[in-house]
């Protein structure tokens, strides 16, 4: 990497100083910005809360830390009756200051995280039975319960939205892609935005979420263009208070001595990276946190079918790449087909976009156009008709039916990609063992995608349900606490969203909620120490 210079590493240094000085006051003592190669002291101020992505999982999670309380609106009454008494035996408590496991209590939903299907029931009851029922919470600020945090992420607030293909709808409503406290359609008629169905474009969702941000007063908790290059653990001598040194090796055995008392004790967490600054060059900074929230969402990295020729510059795996390439009129006039492997939404949408161009598709799949798994099977015809139209066409125009391999569409299901030519060929094989060559014009792997978390030790694979596997949404996400998003295997790391398995919108604000609350009785029990004269710990209250 290139640094810039003293003064625009000064520049970013007085700007999280302004902010923080303003918001902490005397603790201020110097901003933890520092060179790569200098060791962090006990005079650098530890920020109670590091967030890692600015999507809408960062974004929920900043407004709740930023004060703001759900509670009970007087004329609201549930349509669950059980859930409802629960809410009105403490309706003088915010949601906050309740307990989740009780309210979440024998509620049913479509996410496997009991607070998530809580806070969805709360902001928008009975939604799943086709309701539109408002939401019976309405929202205060209130200051006191402020928790100086930081949102760190690459882009503008609203996260992989702003890179999302701009010509395709959200699978989901617009009023499920909306976060707490701004109506998403009274902010589109507020901007004279034309929303002609319940299902909107990406880029309404990604202006939608940087304006949210702004609106609710949350833009100076923010930090855009920021790569993140490492989060580590710090630990400490115990007979040793004036220094410390970071130590990811060290085992839980490591950590006793020969006389059973503990020689090292784990710190808080280092955070480093640096800024994308306008010419080009990178700040590097480094933060220390109480606690760190993973909130990067699982579009970092797509996801390869780990065969022979996938490298090759006319496989791609993208739809912005494949879209790229259709506008700069790559394919225009192309006799073969465009190769698309995949059998998810993403596919479908690059199906449609090849059919609209009229460009021919050959489209491969592994599984059987009956298997019940399959995303078409979960979703209601009228009201997602161009899903079952590829749907209906991956089921009739097999290439079992239609001989000409150059229509406008031909499907190989249960057939898998056993490797690409360089001639621009592929080798497909069938079920039954088969083998096929085809010929294509640019092959476009849509198989999912997977969180890139690299800057954690062992990037991330120890925190998983299954450990020394990779993280993933579906198959192995972050291992959390159910109530407070705690990982289970690290303490004082959080996640939510994609990376626990939330990937709807309408889930992950439960993250945020299970978080707030965790740290809002963390920050109370400190405060408590710090007036009892017992400790107040490295960070700042």
């Amino acid at each position: 990497r290139t640094y810039s210079g003293t003064e625009t590493e000064g520049q970013l240094l007085n700007s999280f100083v302004q902010y923080f000085g303003d918001s902490l006051g005397r603790k201020i003592k110097r901003m933890p910005l520092i060179e790569e190669t200098v060791l962090p002291g006990d005079s650098l101020l530890t920020l109670p809360v590091v967030i890692i992505g600015n999507g809408p999982s960062g974004i929920c999670l900043s407004y709740l830390l930023s004060g703001y309380r759900p509670y009970l609106s007087p004329e609201a009454i549930h349509p669950n009756p059980i859930l409802h008494t629960k809410l009105e035996e403490a309706r003088h408590l915010s949601i906050v200051d309740q307990d989740l496991e009780y309210l979440s209590e024998g509620l049913e939903g479509r996410s496997s995280n009991p607070v998530a299907v809580l806070f969805d029931t709360l902001l928008h009851p009975d939604a799943d039975f086709g309701y539109d029922y408002p939401p019976v919470l309405h929202w205060k600020l209130e200051q006191h319960n402020y928790i100086p945090h930081i949102v760190l992420g690459k882009g503008p607030p609203g996260g992989a939205w702003h890179s999302m293909e701009g010509s395709m709808l959200t699978i989901s409503f617009g009023d499920w892609m909306e976060l707490p406290g701004l109506s998403f359609k009274e902010w589109a008629a507020s901007k004279r935005r034309n929303i002609k169905s319940d299902r909107v474009m990406p880029e309404e969702i990604a202006c939608y979420y940087k304006h949210y941000v702004k609106v609710m007063g949350l833009q100076k908790n923010f930090r855009d263009n920021v790569y993140i290059t490492s989060v580590s653990r710090l630990y400490r001598e115990k007979d040793d208070e004036g220094s410390s040194h970071q130590n990811e090796d060290i085992s839980t055995q490591d950590l006793e001595m020969e006389d059973g008392q503990k020689s090292l004790i784990k710190r808080n967490w280092e955070v480093r990276g640096y800024q994308r600054a306008t010419d080009g060059s990178h700040v590097p900074f480094c933060l220390f946190a109480e606690n760190v929230a993973l909130a990067t969402g699982t579009f970092d990295s797509p996801g390869r079918l780990q065969v022979e020729g996938e490298d090759f510059p006319f496989v791609l795996h993208s739809m912005s790449d494949f879209g790229a390439a259709i506008s700069k009129g790559k394919l225009r006039g192309k006799a073969d087909p465009v190769l698309i492997v995949g059998a998810g939404l993403t596919a479908a949408d690059a199906v449609l976009c090849a059919y609209n161009n009229n460009i021919p598709v050959v489209h491969v799949f592994r599984r059987r156009v009956t298997d019940t798994s399959l995303i078409f099977k979960q979703l209601p015809k009228k009201l997602y008709p161009e899903y079952h139209k590829v749907y209906h066409m991956m089921c009739t125009q097999s290439h079992t039916v239609d001989s000409n391999q150059h229509s406008a569409y031909t499907s190989f299901p249960e057939h898998n990609v056993l490797s690409f030519k360089p001639e621009m060929k592929c080798v497909l094989q069938s079920a039954s063992g088969l083998k096929k060559i085809l010929k294509f014009s640019v092959a476009l792997v849509l198989i999912g995608s997977h969180p890139n978390l690299f800057f954690l030790k062992d990037q991330g694979h120890s925190i998983g349900h299954h450990s020394n596997q990779p993280i993933t949404c579906k198959g192995n996400p972050i291992e959390i606490d159910p109530y407070t998003y705690e990982c289970t295997k690290e303490a004082n790391l959080f996640a939510l969203g994609p990376l626990v398995g939330d990937n709807f919108v309408r889930f992950l604000k439960g993250g945020a909620l299970g978080i707030a609350r965790c740290l809002a009785i963390r920050q109370k029990k400190k405060h408590e120490l710090i007036e009892s004269g017992d400790g107040g710990g490295d960070g700042v209250p």
